[in-house]
């Protein structure tokens, strides 16, 4: 049982009234209520795309149940003329196609939102200041769809016809998109498909008349852009960072990360002439097992990953350590997903911060990359197998569900211009002219000593790998000079590593006082808010945009531009925020305040905003 909550008493300045003429085009979020299981994510897509090819930028967010089927599940597709991608709180257009959150979910909706509705349901009873429209879904999947069977399958595109009716939508455009999604081995199924889409959109034209004010009209603000998950990106960079083996076990939200990989390196990982694939890919029995097979491939030289989330993470803490401490190269990309324990496995969070960055015991510090876009998965997904082989440590990116698994609107990805590098690695050649190294001595001064790959047919190459004490030469020692001596050279390795680590990237208004700092995601609730707090308050903040652990200076110097500083955190504990601490000096700490969601949807804007004006009292 649900139940049963208050109709939301909102301004009708915010939300329009329900008699409003004035149209509110290329300007509204819509969502999709259905069951888990139900087929509903091919009709959403198409609805999606249908918006996108119209030239008008979309975004999507699914929130579906960690079950198999039966549950409910809901999919947001944000319009926003100004192009804001991030999740948009007020949902304006609703489908409910779902019996059991039905009610709920009209009486949740602000008044002035449209609601589409499967007739039974009588919806309309439950008030009088929203747009309904009524269908009787049932009645008209059957002519589409003879075979009882795939009638749930094919009901859900009769929304997309009702949609397409009420908001105006370009339906040649829809079947484009139909028939994309389908692609060309199932030409059958698309057709049968399309019938119900004509189906639901001659029934609106003939039974439904619109008042509500949302509308879609063609822009041109989509041209070079595409829409594409994030876990997808991440897998075309690690594919052309030159991966060659992936060691996982399967969690959400990484999995898909995986596969999509696998997929890749089945076509493009193979030898020209046999076709015998040049890659390893194992599943694990778990994920201790997955991440030690990854640092045992990047100490014999492959460029080696494994994916995970957070309950992962957990089980690597010792592996990782062993291989900050024996200095070897492998990448760990976290799709975040809400915790402690199992959590939440289907909602999104960025609760790894804090200790991905310091995993392990004792005396550990990991780089840690933030991408906030598909583009930058596919980047950073580059720059963590390079940082990983020039510093010869474990280097994680962090995702989060939100990013990993939703559509979003992404620029064209940049072909990959610049060599692999693959670090201080000594050849047979190199030994010869040097006549012989110690493993773990700095040479350069940068904390990064050299190495040799197994196999260097060389008498001078070995060396013994330790995860316990050792001098330079890698000989065993519990010597305390030894000791520190070697622990202050990692240290010293990683300030190096904090200069030649992906920069922030700012935005200063010119004498703003307040300033917001954010990581991943939260980057597109950050950047909106901004917007708002100009347009609707008169306060002009600036942001700095953090995309790597260690922080540079940039972060300082953004700090000591501004009076307050408000970090963004989508976590309990303001884990961006500890991380700072840890880094800065009081005087800078003193200016610094938080904002956090740890609710497991996606950050949006009005969330960040409302907690600012209340601290600020504006």
């Amino acid at each position: 049982m649900h139940a049963t909550p208050t109709v939301p008493s909102v301004s009708a300045e915010q939300n329009g009234s329900l008699h409003a003429k004035e149209r509110v085009v290329n300007d509204f979020s819509i969502q999709v209520a259905t069951v888990n299981g139900s087929g509903s994510q091919t009709a959403n897509n198409v609805l999606m795309r249908t918006i996108f090819q119209m030239g008008v930028p979309v975004s999507g967010k699914n929130l579906f149940p960690s079950n198999i089927a039966g549950l409910p599940t809901w999919f947001t597709i944000r319009a926003s003329k100004e192009g804001y991608i991030g999740r948009k709180k007020e949902i304006d257009f609703f489908v409910a196609m779902n019996a059991e959150t039905a009610q709920e979910d009209a009486l949740k909706l602000a008044p002035g939102s449209a609601l589409v509705y499967d007739e039974p349901l009588k919806l309309n009873e439950l008030r009088s200041d929203l747009h309904f429209y009524a269908v009787p879904f049932d009645k008209l999947v059957g002519p589409v769809c003879p075979e009882a069977k795939l009638r749930k399958l094919v009901k859900n595109m009769i929304y997309d016809g009702v949609v397409a009716h009420l908001l105006g939508l370009d339906l040649e455009e829809m079947r484009k998109a139909l028939f994309k999604q389908f692609g060309a081995r199932k030409k059958k199924a698309a057709e049968l498909n399309w019938g119900a889409v004509a189906a639901g959109k001659e029934y609106a034209e003939k039974n439904l008349t619109k008042t509500d004010p949302f509308w879609i009209e063609p822009m041109d603000r989509t041209g070079g852009k595409l829409i594409i998950e994030g876990n997808t990106a991440a897998a075309l960079g690690c594919l052309f960072a030159g991966v060659t083996v992936l060691t996982w076990y399967p969690i959400t939200p990484s999995s898909t990360l995986a596969e999509a990989l696998i997929s890749y390196l089945g076509r493009f990982r193979r030898e020209a002439e046999t076709g015998k694939g040049t890659y390893a890919v194992v599943q694990a029995e778990d994920e201790l097992a997955a991440v030690g097979m990854a640092i045992g491939a990047g100490w014999a030289g492959a460029r080696s990953m494994t994916c995970t989330s957070g309950p992962g993470v957990s089980l690597m803490s010792e592996f990782v350590g062993l291989a900050y401490y024996a200095e070897i190269p492998t990448v760990i990309i976290d799709v975040q997903r809400v915790g402690p324990s199992t959590g939440l496995p289907t909602r999104t969070m960025q609760g790894d911060i804090m200790s991905n960055a310091l995993l392990s015991h004792g005396d550990c510090k990991h780089p840690v990359l933030f991408p906030s876009s598909p583009e930058e998965c596919f980047t950073m997904a580059q720059e963590c197998f390079d940082l990983a082989e020039r510093f010869q440590t474990p280097v994680f990116m962090n995702m989060d569900l939100d990013l990993g698994m939703n559509n979003w609107m992404s620029d064209a990805f940049p072909y990959p211009e610049k060599p692999i590098a693959r670090g201080k690695v000594l050849t047979a050649e190199d030994l010869d002219r040097l006549g012989g190294f110690a493993r773990y001595q700095d040479v350069d001064g940068d904390g990064v000593a050299y190495r040799t790959l197994p196999g260097t047919k060389h008498q001078q190459a070995a060396y013994f790998t330790r995860g316990t004490g050792h001098n330079e030469k890698a000989v065993y020692s519990e010597r305390e000079d030894d000791w520190i001596h070697n622990m202050d050279r990692l240290a010293r390795k990683f300030e190096t590593l904090r200069h030649q680590i992906s920069a922030p990237l700012a935005s200063d208004k010119p004498g703003a006082k307040i300033g917001l700092v954010s990581c991943g995601t939260s980057r597109w609730a950050m950047e909106e808010s901004s917007d708002q707090l100009s347009r609707e308050y008169g306060t002009e903040v600036s942001w700095l945009r953090l995309r790597a652990y260690p922080f540079g200076d940039e972060l300082a110097a953004f700090i000591d531009r501004h009076e307050r500083v408000y970090i963004i955190d989508q976590n309990r504990d303001a884990q961006l925020l500890g991380l700072m601490r840890l880094d800065l000096d009081a005087a800078r700490v003193a200016k610094l305040r938080s904002v956090r969601y740890y609710g497991g949807l996606p950050l949006d804007a009005r969330t960040v905003t409302d907690e600012i004006v209340m601290q600020e009292g504006l």
